[in-house]
């Protein structure tokens, strides 16, 4: 009877709400996609309850007061797989205290994706997936601190966040789209004649290879006949003595 009475003393005195609010971090780029968000971590905010486990509630904008704090993780009942269509908000990214140590280490990035893991988004046995969201939003979210499956803290529901989308085609402006046109015809026409003169280039250079492209024929050089004279004044000055 006494430990039944002891569990459900945390209830008995309610909640304790936190005024901090979860909230996007300023610390990096690309805190929104199409399917994620980068929370700053609840560090230094529920230094009370060394026992709890903290979890991250996700719900739509619309949601959040549908939401019951006695909803137990891990049950179809907060399953990512079922989010939105027949579960309100699922329960993810559970930690304990020891995970949001505070103050925090200098240097350390002290941030939360949510919607990172795409390995779990269908299966079912595991309901506390941090699957890709599944659309736009806007998204509220919340921390709740759970001793046991007793809640006892949580924070305010966040701000709407809003995830990026792609703009479809019938949005992008065709403004100018004249001037576009002109760089366009004339970036063919320049496309067209160096084409052109490509080609003049390769036929000329096949041409080459035969005679009538100024190839050079070498006759064999003719012999050099060299011819021996004998002068008419110089003779046998011995036998014309004789």
């Amino acid at each position: 009877m006494i430990p039944l009475l002891l569990l459900l003393l945390p209830a008995a005195h309610g909640i304790v709400e936190l005024g901090t609010k979860p909230a996007l971090t300023q610390d990096l780029e690309g805190v929104t996609t199409a399917t994620t968000f980068v929370l700053e971590q609840p560090r230094c905010i529920f230094g009370n309850f060394s026992n709890a486990v903290i979890w991250l509630v996700v719900a739509l904008d619309k949601d959040p007061p549908a939401f019951n704090n006695s909803a137990e993780p891990g049950t179809p009942e907060t399953a990512f797989q079922s989010f939105p269509d027949t579960v309100s908000a699922y329960m993810t990214l559970n930690a304990t205290l020891a995970s949001y140590p505070c103050p925090k280490p200098a240097g350390d990035i002290t941030v939360l994706r949510v919607g990172s893991e795409t390995s779990c988004a269908t299966d079912v046995s595991r309901p506390t997936c941090n699957g890709p969201l599944p659309g736009p939003g806007p998204y509220r979210v919340k921390f709740l601190a759970l001793e046991g499956s007793v809640p006892v803290a949580e924070t305010a529901w966040s701000a709407p966040i809003t995830l990026r989308t792609a703009k479809p085609l019938s949005s992008i402006s065709t403004a100018g789209g004249g001037h576009s046109a002109g760089k366009i015809a004339i970036t063919a026409i320049l496309s067209i004649l160096l084409a052109i003169l490509l080609a003049a280039l390769v036929a000329m250079l096949f041409s080459c290879g035969s005679d009538s492209c100024g190839s050079s024929t070498f006759s064999k050089p003719e012999a050099v006949s060299v011819q021996r004279y004998n002068t008419h004044h110089v003779y046998d000055q011995a036998a014309a003595r004789l």
